[in-house]
């Protein structure tokens, strides 16, 4: 990533392009595990969909390595702030947007669950959009320092990462304090931590996936509204997609599991839809679900 933001900075985009195509072709060609991973989603996508057009294919698959190519090109735009919020089309049927503006002069923030289909750091423009309301990143990466170094050196000094590896009392008060504060909080609602984490199994694409409760414990914690967050490239322009999902996230004594889980079915029933308006941005290259089908793997 360092490598690339500097080639970008010193060769410019279209120089870099060549060298980056031959970069995904070597992941493609060596990485086994990720094509039979990208094969499996999309054999599940079309058959879920019933639409035969979405079969994985040889050069379906290396599109969607091509397309992930592309989204790191247009994250390194957002970062030196070369992707501009004229050039990105909002969808907002709820009015986020104005609740956004909102909460920056007095009112509470809230949260915006993401996902990992389309590219969630062009929604860095969400920071534009209401008026540099701070975006608080919540991520289980180790590594978050070298990240906000990393986005320092890009010139992206607007967005924060703040690693969450549990929610303590501790963690819960400082952003408990950052919501009063009229900040939001982003957290990604379709990934498990890579080391464990508290889950749930919901019927995701037909099949049985993990995804990860934390965000609505979060929310149910912090009784503050929810809302979806999309960010998709249609047509070679990006749409921020935000839709509200939680009014007010609560739940009976006794009932908060029951609670979650019925929310995490409904996100990934929502997460379903949006891969069909773009099936090759799903950026999820492991083994998403439990086990891998014979007949998906050929």
């Amino acid at each position: 990533m360092k490598f690339t933001a500097f080639a970008v900075r010193v060769l410019g985009r279209r120089a870099l392009a060549p060298v980056l195509y031959l970069i995904v072709l070597y992941f493609f060609v060596s990485g086994r595990s990720a094509r039979r991973n990208v094969r499996q989603y999309q054999h599940r996508l079309a058959h879920w969909s019933g639409r035969n057009e979405l079969r994985p294919h040889l050069r379906s698959v290396f599109g969607q390595f091509m397309a992930f190519a592309e989204s790191l090109l247009d994250r390194l735009d957002v970062w030196r702030g070369k992707l501009r919020l004229e050039q990105v089309q909002l969808v907002d049927p709820g009015g986020i947007r104005a609740q956004l503006l909102q909460s920056r002069h007095g009112g509470r923030g809230q949260i915006l669950i993401g996902t990992h289909l389309g590219n969630l750091d062009v929604c860095r423009a969400m920071a534009e959009l209401g008026e540099q309301v701070p975006l608080n990143v919540l991520v289980h990466n180790r590594h978050v320092e070298h990240f906000n170094r990393l986005l320092d050196e890009a010139g992206d000094r607007g967005l924060r990462l703040i690693q969450v590896s549990e929610l303590d009392t501790a963690m819960m008060m400082d952003l408990s304090q950052r919501i009063e504060r009229g900040e939001w909080l982003a957290i990604a609602g379709d990934r498990v931590p890579l080391h464990g984490g508290r889950h749930a199994m919901v019927n995701f694409l037909g099949h049985p996936a993990a995804f990860p409760q934390g965000p609505w414990l979060l929310a149910g914690l912090l009784r503050c509204p929810v809302n979806l967050m999309c960010c998709l490239k249609i047509e070679g322009r990006y749409r921020i997609y935000l839709e509200p999902f939680i009014d007010a996230p609560a739940w009976e004594r006794g009932q908060r599991d029951a609670a979650i889980k019925a929310w995490m079915q409904r996100y990934a029933d929502r997460l379903a839809q949006q891969c069909l308006q773009a099936p090759q941005q799903w950026f999820n290259f492991y083994p998403y679900w439990q086990t891998i089908e014979a007949s998906d793997a050929h």
